[in-house]
């Protein structure tokens, strides 16, 4: 049966705030509290050793705690949204279709201090880690970056900052998105393009704004939609965009029209590789301001990013096989593809339908390998889809290849062409159960007698257990057996059952004897029956039959 990966949370819906979200990770255990000091350079291994994740309130030399591993796994990302994880890519998907817009505050906890500004702003005095040994320096990770859309509205994305001097950074807008088209079209002009970065925010608000929308979609309104409440926008006081309300920390600023110029990376992907130098433009940090006491929220690579990438994954998906009319029992983007690349299927379908899911799933997204299952197999358990896919699928039937496909850059397989946007050769494979091919073929194994036991108690107990009579009558059972059988073919394990005070010893011996004079013979699905039974097996190309027609 499949194993939907559900969990039980204390939250009974979602918290609406990033402190909430991470003290119903402490109160659930899923979060450490580190009050000894802690040397920054260690942050980066600390929590990748983790089993919780960790906020450490002595970072040695700086003057705000640090917390990581908020959303590296899948039961600290349901406890946040108040959620079994498997439903937050529905409540993704809910915020699509039904946003909500954000309402806008003169006031916000963010807005309690103005940490610095001007030229006393000091980027170096954020206690930022340095996480992979080959970054090209601290990296300023889960920003929501908000700009003007140019058209009245904002645009809302997730990108890096590499702090490069005390006032200035880097920007990654390698990608075509949004924000990049924006920024070139004030480079083009040459004028900067005033946003705002707002450092510890809800992780729907991260989500949200992670996702690439339909057109016209505005991502903060989707973070409404999940949230079910508006989310909350502040004005910034030395740039015309707004930033989120109850942020840990903002900082103000200005993409410079410096173009695709400067330098920036390397940097430890979501894919667990090293990312390339990039050439991205410079960003002026013109104030920072936080909330009394912030902390500083220092997502985690690769597996906080990984996380995200599985739920928008998962909502893309099965809104492709939705619109297939795909009958989908459950869904994995698995860890190992990264929860990007790989994704496993169980389905309850029609003949034809393996296929036409891979079909769907490839459109869906950047997936570059779907497996379909059957509703039996458990998609969350490697050992089960490997078995899968060695006991139903035939190579030259059930796998599908596509070339040519849209993918992302980071995959570091492709063949990158400069001047040419990259496509990939996708596989599916189909490992539903032929239809033309008997399902008895395909029946598991299950353990005899398994219902009637409690391991753990039948083991710790101190009663012993008698399992055969010496008493029984051997020919009475025999007679017994025998009666048991004429009406109906019925597997041994069940005759053992139907006569279970009798023990195992003594209905084996009988139905031995039964075999002695010649009465016993099997069905096609191997059930005891009698030999001149209508149900007897008939050895293949035989001409002789003890059935009577």
């Amino acid at each position: 049966m499949v194993h939907d990966y559900v969990l039980q949370i204390g939250a009974e819906k979602m918290v609406l705030g990033f402190r909430e979200a991470i003290d119903a990770q402490r109160k659930a255990g899923q979060l450490r509290d580190i009050d000894r000091p802690v040397d920054i350079r260690y942050l980066g291994t600390l929590i990748e050793e983790s089993e919780t994740a960790l906020l450490f309130n002595n970072v040695v030399g700086y003057d705000f705690p640090v917390v990581a591993g908020v959303m590296n796994d899948r039961e600290r990302m349901a406890l946040a949204y108040g959620c079994p994880f498997n439903d937050i890519q529905a409540k993704l998907r809910e915020g699509v279709a039904r946003p909500i817009p954000h309402e806008t505050v003169n006031t916000g906890a963010v807005r309690e201090i103005c940490y610095q500004s001007g030229d006393d702003v000091d980027l170096f005095s954020l206690p930022v880690p340095l996480f992979a040994q080959k970054d090209g320096g601290p990296m300023i990770t889960p920003g929501v970056t908000i700009a003007s859309d140019g058209k009245g509205g904002y645009n809302a994305g997730v990108y890096r900052n590499l702090i490069r001097e005390k006032n200035l950074t880097g920007i990654d807008l390698v990608t075509p998105n949004d924000l990049r088209r924006i920024a070139e079209q004030n480079t083009l002009e040459g004028k900067p393009t005033p946003i705002s970065i707002s450092i510890g925010t809800h992780p729907a608000v991260t989500l949200a704004t992670s996702y690439r929308p339909p057109l016209g979609v505005d991502e903060i309104e989707i973070a409404g939609g999940i949230l079910g409440a508006p989310v909350q926008l502040t004005p910034c006081a030395t740039v015309d965009v707004p930033c989120v309300a109850d942020a840990e920390i903002v900082l103000e600023a200005e993409i410079l029209p410096t173009g695709w110029t400067k330098p920036e990376g390397r940097f430890g992907e979501f894919t667990r590789i090293m990312g390339a130098l990039h050439w991205n433009p410079h960003v002026r940090v013109k104030a920072i301001y936080t909330r009394k006491n912030p902390i500083y929220w220092a997502l985690h690579m690769p597996w906080e990013v990984a996380w995200l990438c599985a739920v928008i994954q998962e909502a893309s998906l099965r809104q492709s096989l939705h619109e297939a009319n795909i009958d989908v029992k459950a869904v994995n983007i698995t860890p190992g593809g990264t929860c990007f690349f790989h994704a496993v299927i169980a389905i309850s379908g029609r003949v034809g339908e393996g296929k036409q899911a891979i079909h769907a799933a490839f459109a869906a997204d950047d997936f570059k390998q779907v497996i379909v299952v059957d509703e039996d197999v458990d998609v969350y358990n490697p050992l089960e889809v490997e078995w899968a896919v060695a006991t139903r699928v035939q190579a030259d039937s059930d796998v599908v290849i596509a070339s040519g496909m849209r993918t992302k850059p980071l995959d570091p397989s492709l063949n990158l062409i400069t001047g040419r946007m990259p496509t990939t050769a996708k596989m599916g494979i189909d490992a539903t159960m032929a239809p033309d091919i008997p399902r008895a073929r395909f029946e598991r194994i299950s353990y005899a007698f398994a219902e009637e036991i409690d391991t753990e108690a039948y083991l710790n107990a101190d009663d012993a257990t008698v399992d055969a009579s010496d008493e029984t009558d051997i020919a009475a059972l025999a007679a017994e057996i025998r009666s048991v059988v004429d009406d109906a073919p019925t597997y041994h394990s069940d005759l053992i059952k139907q006569f279970w005070s009798a023990g195992a010893m003594n209905v084996n011996r009988a139905i031995g004897q039964l075999h002695e004079t010649g009465d016993l013979w099997q069905d096609e699905e191997g059930r005891i029956c009698l030999k001149d039974s209508p149900s007897a097996a008939v050895p293949p190309g035989s001409k002789l039959t003890n059935r009577i027609d």
